[in-house]
């Protein structure tokens, strides 16, 4: 890889996590250092720019375990792909003032599109995607929004690194296209 590459992430929101919301659940920090260590790898692999889509779950943990790297890297970026501006709206208060902290933040916000439709969730998808070069992603197999996105990042040809939902301190493989 050359120096400035892009790295993009896709995993699952809190209902289709085992631990749901609970955060303080042991798989839920063994999903956060995996993810840690994977950002660390891939920094040492000259990923240096990072894009969340900001969904609540695992997007959050990933753009947290971004400004975690980025404390210790300060030439790591990392930008917030919001689909529209009303994302958090419907939120809970916390997970909204998460969500804004970490958009404050970010290095660059970008919003896909102005108003919500039922697609701006795959356009943001598709933004994140035609702007990195690898993906990381937390899935477990099922249909949705993650698995949409792994299929359109395959068929651009990116590098795709899973993490495994059911064993979640494992280190991510390197999906085979």
């Amino acid at each position: 890889m050359t120096a400035d590459c892009t790295c993009c992430f896709t995993g699952h929101r809190p209902s289709k996590l085992p631990w749901g919301v609970n955060e303080t659940d042991p798989r839920c920090a063994a999903l956060k250092g995996s993810i840690a260590r994977e950002l660390e790898g891939l920094y040492r692999r000259g990923f240096r720019h990072f894009i969340s889509g900001m969904a609540q779950g695992c997007d959050l943990y990933f753009a947290e375990g971004v400004l975690a790297l980025r404390s210790s890297h300060p030439d790591v970026t990392l930008e917030g792909a919001v689909p529209c501006p009303g994302q958090a709206d419907r939120w809970p208060e916390e997970e909204r003032r998460r969500w804004r902290a970490i958009l404050d933040a970010c290095d660059v916000e970008t919003v896909v599109q102005q108003r919500y439709d039922r697609f701006c969730m795959h356009r943001r998808d598709r933004y994140m995607v035609d702007r990195s070069q690898c993906v990381l992603a937390v899935f477990d197999g099922s249909p949705g929004g993650t698995r949409y996105t792994l299929h359109y990042a395959m068929d651009r040809g990116l590098d795709i690194l899973l993490l495994d939902l059911n064993r979640p301190q494992a280190p991510a493989v390197r999906l085979e296209l």
